[in-house]
């Protein structure tokens, strides 16, 4: 199972829109997390035309979709427990408090910073966030992400868009 990841798109904004090469990875994938921030339930709808979708809101999201959407999600795939949030907190212990927050997980997808970032505790507990595919502030480029479930494991790869 193939998922496409992405975060903080606050759109619409002026002309800004999704990089074709995300929307083809979109349309190419099992299912589209988005892990908050959307702006407009028009992204959400957007979305949904591509494929099925998981979103949580975000910190910025007007009220509609903070009235549509949760404030975090749980995904089974394949018998892995994926779990979604928009903001994980600070940095520091962000890895050991999302494993507290979601002990069910394996793995959390998160957003928030623009700041992509894949970490792995020992005992295989992962985090990721995507970045962003349309605001990247101070992270070097656009981003998404591609987590791939195979053999009850979760892998992520994070891919530059745009």
């Amino acid at each position: 199972m193939q998922i496409a990841v992405i975060s903080d798109t606050h759109l619409p904004r002026a002309s800004r829109r999704l990089p074709e090469d995300c929307v083809a990875r979109l349309r190419a994938t099992d299912l589209i997390v988005h892990a908050g921030d959307l702006s407009t339930l028009s992204v959400l709808h957007e979305l949904e035309g591509y494929g099925p979708v998981v979103a949580v809101h975000g910190n910025v999201d007007a009220a509609e979709v903070r009235a549509a959407l949760p404030e975090s999600a749980a995904i089974d795939a394949g018998g892995v427990t994926i779990a979604v949030v928009h903001d994980a907190g600070p940095a520091r212990g962000r890895l050991a408090r999302l494993r507290r927050r979601f002990p069910g997980a394996d793995a959390v997808i998160f957003g928030h910073s623009h700041l992509p970032l894949h970490e792995q505790g020992q005992d295989g507990f992962q985090i990721f966030n995507p970045g962003s595919p349309t605001e990247r502030r101070r992270a070097l480029r656009h981003t998404m992400g591609i987590a791939t479930v195979q053999d009850g494991r979760v892998g992520f790869e994070l891919i530059a868009v745009g």
